[in-house]
């Protein structure tokens, strides 16, 4: 099944972001560990797109597609920012600099990388597609 949802780039679009991903993630057969990974892997990422890449511009969307199969769950957050991110030139930061840093972020993409199995970002024609892919216990 495929589930879609475009939203403005405004902070406050995070919140119906979440509630989307987990109104559509309750059908499956998650535990709530799970459940609420998956809804925060989501989050980071869009997080960083509206705040960072867009920069809250309510001119700017974002889309969310969730595709789910038996053993796999699939999110697609599709981007019309064309400078976009290259994830191939990023690196985990150490957590003790961040600490000793005494940064307030710093942490969103290792745990989006933790959470989930697969982890890409591609740029097509015009825009950037961040695909999250998990593997789930059948249902």
């Amino acid at each position: 099944m495929i589930h879609q949802y475009k939203v403005s780039c405004i902070r406050d679009n995070l919140k119906l972001i979440r509630e989307f991903v987990l109104t559509v993630l309750k059908s499956l057969t998650l535990n709530e560990i799970e459940l609420n990974q998956l809804v925060l892997a989501v989050d980071e990422v869009c997080s960083n797109l509206i705040i960072h890449s867009h920069q809250c511009n309510p001119e700017s969307s974002i889309e969310i597609i969730i595709q789910s199969f038996p053993e796999y769950i699939l999110f697609e957050i599709i981007d019309q920012d064309t400078d976009g991110f290259d994830i191939s030139q990023y690196q985990n930061p150490s957590i003790n600099k961040i600490v000793k840093d005494r940064r307030k972020g710093g942490v969103g993409l290792i745990l989006v990388h933790k959470i989930m199995d697969r982890v890409e970002v591609v740029q097509e024609s015009s825009q950037n597609i961040w695909r999250l892919g998990k593997q789930i216990s059948p249902r």
